[in-house]
């Protein structure tokens, strides 16, 4: 290197020139790690939560320390007046920068700007050193940390308090409905078990233990509750069937339909009693007094009409046939008089009225449900006249020549005859039926002969003729 007094060449290995006897000054050529302690130094005054990481100075140092055993040379005066210049700038453009910072900045600042100064003034009277004073750096970076450190802290431990309040209040409240709730329910089961579904369900709870009093009592309550729901009604009619008591199951039904006769709800309950206690016919019996028109719609498929007849009741000379018709069954029927049932005669065509005298047809129909109709009856007579004795020839007389003895049958009618004057009509007797001429018998002859009605069966007067007979030779 040369020196920069005398400018003679001076040997690596001496720390003197040997011409003038000037001391060699060395210095790196150039030092990075200035260039990070001032940037970081701006950047504290800047921002003063920024923090130099001490990995950046270690590792400035092995570079610097690497840099200047490598690279070094003699300065001259000149340049280290430059240099101390441009540092003394940078220190001032610092101190500016830190009085402009606002705030809680300002003291950040006053202290950073104090630590720049220390540290130019230690690099400007260190010169030979390889190793800048971090200390202070250190000592503001730690105490930043030690600042952020303690405010976090205090954030934690608030945003801690605030949950444990929210906590606390989140389990008041819980509390509370636990506490309506409860309450609620409390109230609830009592106005439950004092309501008309409570005595109901208390009611089939007695019915079940066969409590038929205590059942009895809690129905009643439920009815004056409510008197217009069926399944009080229902309930207190079993405690009756179940002691074998169908009168007083029925008249609880009675009594209420009685009371309001357009309730539908009770129509059902009734027809339900009688359908279980096998009392069909009572369906059709209670339906038939029913009056209000939206009753019967809302038990339409309980609603069995009775049969109608092609045939008014009277007095007929003539044979009749009778024809039923229903819209909603099948239709059973009798011609004795007696009451139809499933067991009867089923209708599938006309009837013939051929007997004579007093005829009477009973009939009902029976629906879907097997629901029996009201009985339809009607009564018919039938008179058919009676013809007069039948005209037989020839008269009563004496004959000399064979001849034929002729009886006259009207339509409807069979003749009968005898030829011992006996009656025809006496049922000891073999009267013969007529069925063309009969030859006359000689010698003298008592012909008997009457006319039977083939649908009454009764018979006309008797007709008779004497005939002699005597063939002349």
């Amino acid at each position: 290197m040369r020196c920069t007094n005398c400018g003679a060449m001076i040997p690596d290995d001496m720390l003197y020139c040997p011409e003038c006897g000037m001391e060699v000054q060395i210095v790196p050529d150039y030092n990075p790690l200035e260039d990070v302690l001032a940037q970081e130094v701006k950047g504290s005054i800047e921002d003063a939560t920024r923090q130099i990481r001490t990995d950046d100075i270690r590792r400035y140092r092995r570079e610097g320390s690497r840099e200047y055993s490598n690279s070094t040379r003699v300065l001259s005066q000149g340049e280290l007046d430059e240099i101390r210049a441009k540092r003394n700038a940078a220190m001032r453009q610092s101190r500016q920068a830190g009085r402009n910072t606002a705030g809680n900045q300002r003291q950040t600042g006053r202290n950073t700007t104090g630590n720049i100064r220390q540290t130019g003034r230690g690099t400007t009277g260190n010169m030979r050193q390889t190793r800048p004073d971090t200390g202070s750096i250190r000592r503001q970076t730690t105490g930043n940390l030690r600042q952020r450190s303690e405010a976090e802290e205090k954030r934690r431990q608030q945003i801690a308090r605030k949950k444990r309040l929210a906590k606390k209040r989140r389990q008041r409240a819980l509390i509370i409905i636990l506490l309506l709730i409860i309450l609620g329910g409390v109230l609830g089961f009592a106005y439950y078990q004092n309501s008309y579904e409570g005595q109901i369900r208390k009611g089939n709870q007695a019915l079940q233990s066969s409590d038929y009093s205590l059942a009895e009592t809690y129905y009643n309550k439920a009815i004056s509750k409510n008197n217009k729901k069926a399944e009080a009604y229902t309930g207190l009619s079993k405690v009756y069937i179940q002691q074998d008591d169908l009168e007083a199951a029925e008249t609880v039904f009675l009594t209420a339909i009685g009371s309001q006769p357009s309730n539908v709800e009770i129509y059902k309950a009734a027809i339900s009693f009688y359908v279980d206690t096998k009392q069909l016919i009572k369906v059709s019996e209670l339906l038939d007094d029913c009056e209000y028109d939206e009753v019967l719609d809302g038990v339409r498929d309980y609603v069995s009409t009775e049969p109608e007849f092609s045939l008014e009741e009277g007095t007929y000379e003539e044979v009749q046939q009778v024809t039923l018709s229903t819209d909603n069954g099948t239709i059973y029927y009798t011609d004795d008089g007696s009451e139809p049932d499933t067991s009867s005669k089923k209708y599938t065509e006309p009837i013939l009225l051929n007997k004579e005298g007093t005829n009477v047809i009973k009939a009902i129909t029976v629906n879907k449900k097997k629901i029996p109709s009201l009985t339809a009856s009607k009564t018919y007579v039938i008179e058919l006249p009676i013809e007069d004795a039948p005209s037989v020839t020839p008269s009563t007389g004496q004959y000399e020549s064979a001849g034929q003895i002729t009886i006259t049958v009207p339509e409807g009618y069979t003749a009968y005859y005898t030829m011992d004057n006996t009656d025809p009509t006496d049922p000891a007797v073999s009267a013969e039926e007529y069925t063309g001429p009969i030859d006359m018998p000689e010698g003298q002859t008592m012909f008997s002969a009457v006319l039977k009605n083939n649908n009454s069966g009764k018979y006309t007067q008797v007709t008779k003729r004497n005939y002699v007979l005597e063939i002349s030779e």
